[in-house]
């Protein structure tokens, strides 16, 4: 299975992580945060953009093997969650 966006094709096999995700800035440190946690504390944090993360790292492998499509609203994301979970829905 493939699901294109943008001219990108990204594989839906072996995928073992597929989750949205915020990149905040901290204090000048970058992190990637659920967005329950971003609910939470989102008032303290500078957000960056929102994040789909479709990550095919093996378990126990420190090497991160994974493909991130970047969005400016949270509506972006839900939508796209949404095309891509109709897939699996088959």
């Amino acid at each position: 299975m493939t699901y294109t966006f943008e001219d990108k094709e990204i594989s839906l096999e072996k995928l073992t992580r597929l989750y949205g995700a915020v990149v905040i800035d901290m204090q000048g440190e970058v992190a990637e945060m659920s967005l329950e946690w971003f609910d939470l504390y989102g008032d303290k944090v500078k957000l960056l953009h929102y994040a789909f993360v479709f990550d095919y790292t093996p378990p126990g492998e420190n090497q991160r093997d994974k493909t991130v499509l970047e969005f400016k609203t949270k509506e972006e994301l839900l939508q796209v969650m949404q095309e891509v979970a109709q897939f699996f829905q088959k």
